[in-house]
């Protein structure tokens, strides 16, 4: 499993709120079209302006297709500040409850 891990940070409090409500609002039906994603995780620090999205993919491929598309989104209503790196990783452990 692979993980595309993107940064935001410099946004204000009360935005990133309502940028967070409204991703968990539209999260239920699932990944958007062109996101081949397994698992999405959001994190945020409103008041340090600070937020991560990690989206999980199964493969290179469903990554490569997944992060065409997530680079060409914006969060909703720019709440979540600037976005100040994009990364990959390999989930090396992945425990869930």
């Amino acid at each position: 499993m692979l993980a595309r891990v993107a940064r935001w940070e410099g946004a204000d409090a009360s935005a990133l709120r309502r940028a967070a409500e409204e991703v968990a609002s539209r999260a239920g039906s699932g990944p958007p079209e062109g996101v081949p994603a397994v698992g999405f995780l959001l994190l945020t620090d409103p008041d340090g302006g600070r937020c991560l999205a990690v989206t999980l993919f199964e493969d290179e491929e469903a990554l490569r297709t997944g992060d065409a598309t997530l680079g060409e989104m914006s969060p909703p209503g720019d709440g979540f500040g600037q976005r100040v790196a994009v990364e990959r990783y390999t989930v090396a452990v992945d425990v869930r409850a």
